[in-house]
C-alpha cells in the first residue's frame, strides 16, 4: 500500500467526520427554525451551498456543468440527493429528531453495500462486522420509539437509501470532477427541482427562523463539501464507519442546545461506536503493512 493512499485514507476519514459535523449542525438549525414548510428548508439549504460552490468554481475557474461523460451521473447524484434531503427533513418534522437521526444512520451501511454492488468494491466479513456493530451503538444512543405512525418511518428510511444511492454516485465520480462542481450541480439541480413548490406553500419568516435557516445551509454546505471529499478520497467500506461520529456530535448539541442529557444507554453507546470505528482504524493499518 502506497504512503498516496494511505495518506488518501486519512484525508477520506478527516472529511467524513468533518461532514458529520456539519450535518449534526444542520439538523439542529433545521429543527429549531420551528414550523416552516418542509420545501423551504431544503431550498434554503440548497440556496446557502450553490452560492458556497459558485464562489469557488469562479475562484478556480472550474466548470459548472461538468464533463460531458460524467454528466449522467452528475445528474443521478443530484436526483437522488434532493429526493434523499425532502425525505430526511419530512422525517425530521414528523418525528422525535432522534428517530430520524437513527434513520439517517442506516445510510452508510447502505453505502458499503450499495458500492460493492454497483462499483465492485470488495468487501469482506470484518469491515461488514465493524458497520453492523456501530449500528448497533446507534440502537443503544437513539432507542427508536416506533409506533403506528408508520409513514415517516417508511419516508425516513427512503431518505437513508436515496442519500446512499447518492454518495454511491460520489464515489463513482471519485477523481473525474472536481469537489465544487459536484456541489454546485447538485445544489443548482436541487434549487430549481423544489422552487416551484417553494413558491405555493412559502411562509412568512421571523429574522430568527431566516438566521437558523441561514446557518442550517452554512452547516449543509459543509457537510456536503466533506462527504463529497471524503469517497473522493476513500472507498466507502474504508471510512463510512466514521460518519457515526454525527451521533456523538448530535448527543453534545443536544446538551448544549437543547439541555438534554445523554443517559446510561447512550453512554454504551457511545462506546460502543468509538470501539468500532478504532478497530476498523486499526485493521486497515494492519492491511496497510501486510500489503507491503
Amino acid at each position: 500500500m502506497s504512503e498516496i493512499t494511505k495518506s488518501n485514507r486519512l484525508k477520506g476519514i478527516f472529511f467524513i467526520i468533518l461532514s458529520a459535523f456539519g450535518f449534526a449542525m444542520m439538523s439542529a438549525f433545521i429543527k429549531l427554525s420551528g414550523d416552516l414548510p418542509n420545501f423551504q428548508k431544503v431550498f434554503f439549504r440548497n440556496l446557502v451551498a450553490a452560492i458556497i460552490a459558485l464562489f469557488l468554481i469562479i475562484k478556480h475557474k472550474g466548470s459548472f456543468l461538468g464533463k460531458k461523460e460524467n454528466r449522467k451521473v452528475l445528474v443521478y447524484r443530484s436526483l437522488f440527493g434532493t429526493i434523499g434531503i425532502i425525505f430526511n427533513y419530512y422525517a425530521i418534522d414528523n418525528l422525535v429528531l432522534s428517530d430520524a437521526n437513527m434513520l439517517n444512520k442506516i445510510s452508510p451501511f447502505l453505502v458499503v453495500v450499495f458500492c460493492a454492488l454497483i462499483l465492485n468494491e470488495k468487501i469482506n466479513i470484518k469491515q461488514i462486522s465493524a458497520i453492523i456493530v456501530a449500528f448497533i451503538g446507534a440502537l443503544f444512543i437513539i432507542k427508536p420509539s416506533f409506533d403506528v405512525r408508520v409513514v415517516p418511518y417508511v419516508v425516513g428510511f427512503l431518505s437513508a437509501v436515496f442519500a446512499a444511492l447518492a454518495y454511491t454516485c460520489v464515489r463513482m465520480l471519485g477523481n473525474k470532477e472536481e469537489y465544487y462542481t459536484i456541489v454546485f450541480f447538485f445544489s443548482t439541480f436541487s434549487l430549481l427541482a423544489v422552487l416551484p413548490v417553494f413558491i405555493i406553500v412559502y411562509k412568512p419568516m421571523s429574522l430568527i427562523q431566516l438566521m437558523y435557516l441561514i446557518l442550517a445551509g452554512v452547516f449543509a454546505s459543509l457537510g456536503q463539501f466533506g462527504v463529497t471529499l471524503a469517497y473522493k478520497y476513500a472507498p466507502a467500506k474504508e471510512i463510512s464507519i466514521f460518519d457515526y461520529s454525527n451521533i456523538i456530535f448530535s448527543a453534545i448539541l443536544s446538551i448544549f442546545m437543547f439541555g438534554v442529557y445523554p443517559d446510561g444507554l447512550s453512554v454504551v453507546g457511545y462506546f460502543i461506536i468509538f470501539a468500532a470505528a478504532l478497530y476498523m482504524f486499526f485493521y486497515n493499518k494492519k492491511q496497510d503493512k501486510l500489503a507491503k
